[in-house]
């Protein structure tokens, strides 16, 4: 069986996508794809990670966050891949998974220590500890904080989009 291919060559599955990032049944329909490689500016990434993780999609976040910490300058590429952790955890928790979402939520909020308080905008004096009871709370298999997790991040990462 042969594998799905991107124009370099790069395994990519067809396959459409839940708004979870779950791979569907290749007859199903599943909610829009966003192109990889995007080069946005710092606000155009934050716009479109806070729309995507409103509508409750934030494995689709993380990619945006992706592809900001690949095309940023070397020494924001921290900061980025931290925001696609955090996006991340919020994915395996909306999934089900509270390991999954533990360790990553932790990964992201140590990795944002000692960032400024409002990177770009982003409000991490309340991101920062909301991701901590998150994955302490995933480490007690409880989510039923997900849904208001997904509102107050965004939330927090739209605070600067309007200044």
């Amino acid at each position: 069986m042969s594998r799905d291919r991107d124009p370099e060559g790069r395994a990519r599955s067809a396959r459409p996508r839940d708004g979870l990032g779950r791979p569907l049944a290749h007859d199903a329909v599943g909610v829009p794809r966003l192109g990889e490689g995007v080069t946005r500016t710092p606000q155009q990434t934050l716009t479109e990670a806070v729309e995507l993780l409103r509508a409750g999609r934030p494995f689709h976040a993380h990619e945006v966050f992706e592809d900001a910490w690949k095309s940023c300058p070397d020494e924001e590429r921290a900061f980025w891949r931290a925001l696609a952790q955090l996006a991340v955890g919020l994915t395996h928790a909306a999934r089900g998974n509270a390991p999954g979402a533990a360790g990553l939520l932790r990964r992201g909020a140590t990795a944002l220590r000692g960032w400024r308080d409002t990177t770009h905008g982003a409000d991490l004096q309340v991101l920062l500890p909301q991701a901590e009871r998150w994955a302490a709370a995933a480490d007690a298999s409880d989510l039923g904080w997900v849904d208001a997790g997904l509102r107050s991040t965004a939330e927090a990462l739209a605070r600067g989009l309007d200044d």
